[in-house]
């Protein structure tokens, strides 16, 4: 096939929607925030970045179960045989072909989902020296108070751990497969082959109920006790 004869078989299509992009961008600025509050011991700062986080991970995990089509878990989560097959050519140059997240892709995002929701979570059990306790202090035996700051330590530098690998997925599919992934999510649109049907989107008042549902939780979580 032609140069010219590929140009006119792919198109210019919307694969990401708003809420995906604004939960990720903003998870990127959190996660920022919280090492940085964390280095500085700017807990305060620190507390409200987490409670922040954590009601983007909750609309997240909503947005996954009633958003856009490419947003939704049950499109992009394939049997782990084909995340495997996918990683075994991920040094091959071929076209993108994915509207959405690829079968390696989507089990790491899943993955970090998973460490975003368990460290906000036990960040709502942990002490802290500027508010003294969290909201979880006094129904909680001190000793499972303390392995719950362990592992929210541990966690985060896990949680570091796996944005890293991210990072380097991202430059290789750049740098060797030709593909690139953060266009996309700053866009929204991705070009791919003109016979593949975009993803269908849900509208902006879903987002935006769900949205509030998910700061409700939050806040809800935060305030307890």
């Amino acid at each position: 096939m032609t140069e010219g004869a590929m140009r006119t078989s792919t198109r210019k299509m919307p694969v990401w929607d708003l809420p995906v992009r604004l939960f990720h961008w903003g998870t990127v600025l959190l996660v920022l925030a919280l090492w940085v509050t964390e280095r500085w011991n700017w807990m305060a700062w620190h507390i409200l970045a987490g409670q922040t986080l954590l009601a983007l991970v909750i609309f997240r995990l909503l947005w996954g179960l009633f958003g856009s089509e490419s947003a939704r878990f049950a499109s992009f989560l394939r049997p782990p045989a084909a995340a495997f097959a996918h990683l075994r050519e991920i040094f091959r140059r071929d076209p993108d072909t994915t509207p959405g997240h690829n079968q390696a892709g989507g089990w790491m995002v899943a993955g970090l989902l998973a460490l975003l929701l368990a460290e906000s979570l036990i960040g709502v059990f942990v002490n802290n020296d500027v508010a003294d306790e969290g909201p979880f202090t006094e129904r909680v035996p001190a000793a499972v108070l303390n392995l719950a700051s362990d592992l929210h330590a541990w966690l985060f530098q896990v949680l570091l751990g796996a944005v890293a690998l991210h990072l380097t997925a991202i430059a290789i599919y750049a740098l060797v497969k030709r593909q690139n992934l953060v266009g996309p999510m700053l866009t929204g649109r991705k070009i791919l082959p003109a016979s593949i049907p975009p993803p269908r989107m849900a509208g902006l008042g879903r987002a935006a109920l769900l949205a509030a549902l998910a700061a409700a939780a939050s806040w809800a979580l935060g305030q307890y006790g």
